[in-house]
């Protein structure tokens, strides 16, 4: 397991603030209260590593197969539909999204390898990530990849707790399968579009990983 790099500031800025906390507490508390001291410094640690723990990037056995498409977030599956895209492809188009809580790794990877065709960030709210409509009013990042299979778009999308949607990718840019998409910064959703009569292999509620789950067959 190793921290990505999007964790770096983060997880420094922390450990001074765990540091501050705890010396402040040390010199003005453990002497009255040495089990308040204690109680302090457990807190703090625990939030510690817990920020450290949402930057994690397991060691995993990617799958990488041109026949499927697999997940590009881990967390659960929440929707599987058909809708219509209004962005993008302006016809019918099955929707599985995949929510993240802040205790899932929050590394966002390719489902599938290809052409980046697509690649629009858009500002929006911060509705919760199970609300239908943080799909289309969320601030989100959309990309199109595109192979001899055919087009798929993914969305990473901002929840109330996300803020910062990052993304790797840009126009023209040849991409393989499980390598790094992008990352978004505590708790999201991600939204994968589907060519009608593409075969979904996942089922809701499934919990799934990024990069290893087989989220449909072309």
């Amino acid at each position: 397991m190793t921290i990505h790099k999007e964790g770096y500031k983060t997880i420094a800025l922390c450990a001074i603030v765990f540091a501050v906390i705890n010396l402040i507490s040390f010199y003005f508390i453990s002497f009255y209260q040495p089990l308040l001291n204690w109680i302090i410094f457990v807190l703090i640690l625990a939030l510690l590593l817990f920020i450290i723990s949402f930057f994690r990037v397991p060691s995993r056995k990617k799958t990488v197969n041109e026949n499927y498409i697999v997940c590009p977030a881990d967390g659960k599956v929440v929707v599987i539909e058909e809708i219509t895209d209004e962005e993008y492809f302006h016809d019918r188009r099955i929707q599985v999204s995949i929510f993240m809580s802040p205790a899932n790794v929050h590394l966002n990877v390719n489902a599938v390898g290809g052409e980046v065709i697509y690649n629009q960030y858009h500002q929006g709210k911060y509705l919760v990530a199970w609300n239908p409509k943080s799909s289309t009013e969320n601030e989100r990042h959309s990309v199109v990849i595109k192979n001899a299979r055919g087009e798929i778009l993914v969305k990473q999308i901002a929840g109330a707790l996300a803020k910062r949607i990052v993304n790797y990718l840009t126009v023209g840019q040849q991409v393989k399968q499980g390598e790094e998409m992008g990352f978004i910064k505590f708790g999201s959703r991600v939204d994968v579009l589907l060519p009608p009569g593409t075969g979904v292999k996942v089922s809701l509620n499934q919990k799934v990983q990024g990069g290893v789950t087989v989220l449909a067959e072309w």
